[in-house]
Parts: C-alpha cells; structure tokens; sequence
C-alpha cells in the first residue's frame, strides 16, 4: 500500500502525477498506461477540492459542478453532455448505463442509498453499515460501455466529525481525478451538514492509480502548484435538496451563496456554447471565489484550443 497526504487538491494531483508516472507499463484495453497499485490518498481539507494549475491541466469546472449536481440529484438523462460531449462515446443507446446518480439515490428502483445515510448515522452515530454501493455485478459483468471506476463510499462518524471514504477501481489521474475528488467531496459535506457534524477527512482508496502514456509528456509541464483555496460552504437542509439541485441544473438563483456560484457557473458556461462569448466572460468575472478564477481560465484554454487542430483539444 502507497500513501499520500494533502491539505488540498493541487498537493494531492501534484503528488498522485508524480507516483503515476513511476508506475508499472500496462496496457488495458490497449492502452499503453503507466499504474501504481493499492494507493490510499488523504485530503485532510475537503472543501479545498478545486484543481487550478493552469497552464499544464486547466479543467472545466463548468463540468465539475454538472456532473456533481447530475450525480447528486439522481440523474442519467442526456443532459451532462451539454457539459462534456465525449460522454457520448460511452453511451450505450444514449445513456451512460454506469451513471452514479440511480445507483445512488434509487438502488433498483427501491432504496435512496444517500438518504439512508443519513438515517443511519442519525440513529446510531457510531454505525460502521452507512455505505453506498455502486458497483452492481449485475448490471455491469453484462459488456455495457460504461463501468463505474468508483465501488462506493463508507462514512463514519466519530468525535462530531465525518470521515468518508470512497473505493476506486481505478483512478485516471490526469483526465478524471479533479472531477472525481470534486464530486466526492461535495458529497462528503453534503452529508456532513445533514448530520450537524464537522468535516473530517477525506480518503480515496485505490486500486489502480494510472496515467495514460500520451498524457505524461503534458504532466510533465506541472510544475509547483499553490495550494488550493477553500470553496464556498454548500451545507443545505435535507428538505428542499431535491429542488435546490433542479434550480442549480436551470442556471437560477438559489439564495444559497455557494450554490449560487455553482449555478452562476453553469449560466456562464452556456452563454459560451450559445455563442454568446463575451457575455459568459462577464459573467464569469461576477462569479466569486476559485469558481469564478476557474471559469475565465477555462474559457482562456477553449479560446487557445480554437487555434490549434481537433486532435490536440484532449478530453475533458
């Protein structure tokens, strides 16, 4: 077992690039890759989950806040690929079948695993049973194109702070880690919140950890990193959660700062596909906080990428 400890997410993405790298040459599916196996990584800060480290990988947070609110609100309906279009390669029939959100929030259209949760811990504070599952044999022994990397997530509750933990499969570093501890994150203090307790930490445990040979040359441009800033608090009720997501997915005012920012941050990002580009521009200057620093150097990278040939564009 490999270990690595973070305060924020460019530490630990610096850190996790640089143990990839060293890795074992393998080649699943053909793909020459470079893999270090059973990692175990800790984020001791989880609301510092927002990757900037521009110019070497600049992520588009417009589809880091799509996903998690997809994700979130229970969804595998077709419009996450408004935010991230390659998605579709791995639909099976328009629907990516290994989507987190039924899983999660209607296991086998009966159980709201997120929502037990949260009733588990509220009646037994020291439960080691609140789990979530998502891996389902299946579903997904049956040759569908998309296979969750993500197994599920454990929390425990100790001392008035929320450990969680999610179990990984596999883990692209490069291309899927700064969306993956996004979303991760936004869940563990989601569910913080609902249980009034602090945040604890944050642990991802591995069992691949990999970069794709024809990244390396790229993760090669990394340099040092500032640690990344705190975002703004997302705690909510439990009641009303539902509606605040479907407000956010609509680009609306939430009356929730945090939320607002995430919402803002879609509103912009759709103005850019519509054309409307100096107008997303403004309103990304509006957005507070690393949303808004995030947004304007992702539009910087889509405008360099106009210049250069299809192929170079890179995922997401």
């Amino acid at each position: 077992m490999t270990y690595l400890t973070a305060d924020s997410m460019a530490e630990l993405f610096s850190g996790a690039i640089t143990l990839a790298k060293s890795g074992e040459k393998v080649s699943p599916r053909n793909m020459a890759t470079r893999e270090v196996r059973d990692v175990h990584l800790l984020l001791t800060q989880p609301r510092a989950r927002l990757l900037y480290a521009p110019p070497a990988r600049i992520v588009n947070p417009a589809f880091a806040v799509a996903e998690t609110v997809w994700h979130l609100s229970g969804s595998d309906d077709p419009w996450i690929f408004d935010y991230n279009a390659r998605l579709r390669q791995y639909a099976d029939d328009g629907v990516l079948l290994g989507a987190y959100g039924p899983r999660m929030r209607n296991w086998a259209g009966k159980v709201d695993q997120l929502a037990r949760v949260v009733e588990i811990l509220k009646e037994d504070p020291d439960s080691r049973r609140a789990l979530i599952q998502l891996y389902d044999p299946a579903q997904d022994a049956a040759g569908h194109k998309d296979v969750p990397c993500t197994l599920g997530f454990r929390f425990h509750l100790r001392d008035g702070r929320l450990h969680m933990a999610t179990m990984m499969r596999g883990q692209d570093v490069w291309i899927g880690m700064p969306y993956d501890v996004f979303f991760y994150t936004v869940l563990h203090e989601l569910v913080a919140g609902w249980l009034d307790a602090e945040l604890g930490q944050f642990h991802l445990h591995v069992g691949s950890l990999h970069i794709y040979d024809e990244h390396v040359e790229q993760a090669e441009l990394l340099t040092s990193l500032a640690a990344s800033p705190l975002m703004h608090e997302l705690r909510t009720p439990w009641t009303g959660f539902d509606a605040l997501l479907d407000q956010v997915e609509a680009r609306e005012v939430t009356g929730h700062p945090g939320w607002d920012t995430m919402a803002e941050t879609l509103r912009s990002y759709r103005l850019w596909k519509d054309g409307e580009r100096e107008q997303a521009w403004r309103a990304a200057d509006k957005i507070d906080g690393p949303l808004g620093q995030a947004v304007t150097a992702w539009y910087g990278e889509l405008k360099r990428r106009s210049t250069k040939p299809a192929a170079t564009a890179g995922a997401r």
